[in-house]
């Protein structure tokens, strides 16, 4: 008898991850593909393994609904009606006549070239590829289930339910009964209930579109089916020109140099500079809106109430009061040409009157020698290597020697998956584990748990994966993590990226303090290994706000040298 022991879940689980990245990889270097075809099999076969969370019950013979919300929030609307989807570079297509589609999920620039094109544009790197070929996979493997549920091989028709859902998708416009009759039939279609079904059209329905849910269903058999019937197979290219760009830091060299030429501008270039990944709005609002909306904060119980109130849709004009307060007292804003979709704002801590503000600042301190504020926007996995490797190069303009930035610290903020607690909970790591990869981490983070004490959110402190990509984990990976002596709390996509970027450049290449100060602080988006919990069942909402100003107040705090002046 074999005393070799079988392979746990887990160990399944990563194989199945391994070769879906080599398989993408192969398959870029190749230049094109068929997903449903021999070339796709491997990708398609290791996602049906893997059975991602976010996925569901992909591997299932009933639709995924959540999934499909999921990747479609995330993927050019119409994408489900393509044949032909086109994975290029920034090629000029901004300049033609064609409409760009942005998701709304993903800010990503795309493209519907005819009735079976779609061209989507790649400038954030290897994770934008695997995000969007793990999501194409996901909705061509749900595509054929409507395919293999309503087509009748023996006499090569389709059944009714399919024929009556075709009807009424063809009609410009259903009534109230016909919309329901419809839905039955897509009910027994995708293998869901009519309420569940009746859950999925509200959730896709549009002003412009009312019936999306019974299109994309539709549309989704139909592809399928010709693929099935006529072996009209749908393909997937990689233009020439992205694949001699990928990786050569093309958009992140543009982006940096475009900010640096901006802070020598503003005679800024050689004052403390402090990089804040984050997004474009807490840490404004931290700083300036206490100044704007004195009425509103008074009337209030707390500060979080009104940042809850700013980041409603409806005060837009609120948070336009502030904006505009900002930039009269050193707010720079820089919106992204590069294609990075990165933008950026900077804040130069000495045209601030910091008796206006919620923050003191030493006023000794000579006015060359404040603090620059710089707060990048969010990257995408891989992307925040591009980024910040680029950014922390010595900035040369022609016939000028090179200039050193004074790069201080460099303070991330973001949303992970957490392994222990719920939504809006606290990761604070000391060290990031890149998956798949012996490489890791360690690190001396500024920030500890013992800040974030006393809020009425749990903090844990350990160790963060940063993985390939979060659609792919699944809850045997998770759990053997969560167990490990690796005392992995959360999982994110940039960890890793952004601090080999920072040792590399403070270590290797010199070209900041070996003394730089990093900070690190998550807040939990989802719990992966909860169900109900993972990222497909929604966003955050109003829960965020309150981790997210917490983290960015805690950040200033320690870069102004202070506590809150109200404190």
């Amino acid at each position: 008898m074999s005393k070799i022991k079988s392979r746990t879940r887990a160990q399944e689980s990563s194989g199945a991850i391994e070769r879906m990245y080599i398989a993408m990889r192969h398959l870029f270097n190749r230049g094109f593909y068929k997903p449903m075809g021999v070339s796709g099999e491997t990708l398609r076969e290791s996602l049906l393994q893997l059975r991602p969370e976010i996925y569901g019950s992909v591997a299932e013979q009933k639709l995924e609904l959540n999934g499909l919300v999921y990747i479609l929030d995330r993927l050019p609307m119409g994408i489900e009606q393509c044949r032909y989807i086109n994975l290029t570079s920034e090629e000029g297509y901004k300049h033609s006549s064609f409409q760009v589609i942005v998701p709304p999920k993903r800010r990503r620039n795309c493209y519907r070239i005819d009735s079976e094109q779609m061209n989507i544009e790649i400038t954030r790197g290897r994770s934008d590829i695997y995000d969007i070929l793990t999501h194409l996979t996901f909705l061509f493997i749900e595509s054929h289930k409507i395919a293999d549920n309503v087509f009748i091989e023996e006499s090569g028709q389709t059944i009714r339910d399919w024929q009556k859902l075709e009807e009424a998708v063809k009609k410009k416009k259903l009534t109230q009964p016909e919309r329901e009759i419809a839905l039955s039939h897509a009910a027994s279609i995708v293998g869901r209930t009519f309420e569940e079904c009746l859950a999925a059209h509200k959730v896709f329905a549009t002003k412009e579109n009312p019936e999306r849910f019974l299109k994309i269903v539709y549309w989704m058999g139909k592809i399928a089916l010709e693929e099935i019937i006529d072996a009209n197979k749908r393909t997937i290219t990689f233009s020439p020109v992205l694949r001699e760009r990928l990786g050569h830091h093309i958009h992140g060299e543009i982006w940096a140099n475009n900010i640096k030429r901006v802070l020598k501008e503003h005679n800024l270039l050689q004052r403390p500079l402090h990089i804040i990944s984050a997004n474009m709005h807490s840490v404004m609002n931290s700083l300036f809106a206490s100044a704007v909306l004195k009425k509103e904060f008074s009337s209030q119980k707390n500060d979080y109430d009104v940042y809850e109130m700013l980041s409603q849709p409806e005060s837009s004009l609120l948070r336009g009061k502030v904006k505009a307060f900002a930039e009269k007292n050193g707010m720079i804003s820089i919106d992204d040409t590069s294609g990075t979709n990165i933008d950026v704002q900077i804040f130069d801590t000495a045209k601030i009157d910091f008796e206006k503000i919620n923050f003191t600042f030493d006023a000794q301190v000579e006015k060359d020698n404040m603090p620059v504020l710089f707060v990048m926007d969010y990257a995408f996995g891989e992307q925040a290597y591009e980024t910040i490797d680029e950014l922390l190069k010595p900035y040369k303009s022609k016939g000028d020697k090179p200039t050193f930035l004074n790069v201080e610290s460099v303070s991330i903020m973001g949303k992970a998956g957490i392994l222990e607690g719920g939504k809006g909970d606290l990761m604070i790591p000391n060290a990031h584990i890149f998956e798949g990869t012996a490489d890791n981490y360690p690190f001396k983070n500024e920030l500890c748990a013992a800040d974030f004490e006393g809020n009425g959110l749990k903090v844990f402190e350990g160790t963060m994966i940063s993985v390939l990509g979060t659609s792919l984990q699944n809850k045997d990976i998770l759990k053997f993590f969560y167990d490990s002596t690796w005392n992995v709390i959360g999982l994110e996509m940039e960890g890793a990226h952004y601090q080999k970027a920072i040792q590399s450049a403070s270590r290797i290449r010199k070209s900041i303090s070996e003394d730089v100060k990093v900070r690190y602080a998550y807040y939990a988006s989802d719990n992966p290994l909860e169900t109900g919990s993972t990222l497909a069942s929604g966003g955050l909402g109003i829960t965020g706000v309150k981790p997210t100003y917490l983290i960015t107040r805690k950040i200033l705090e320690q870069i102004l040298n202070c506590q809150e002046a109200n404190q």
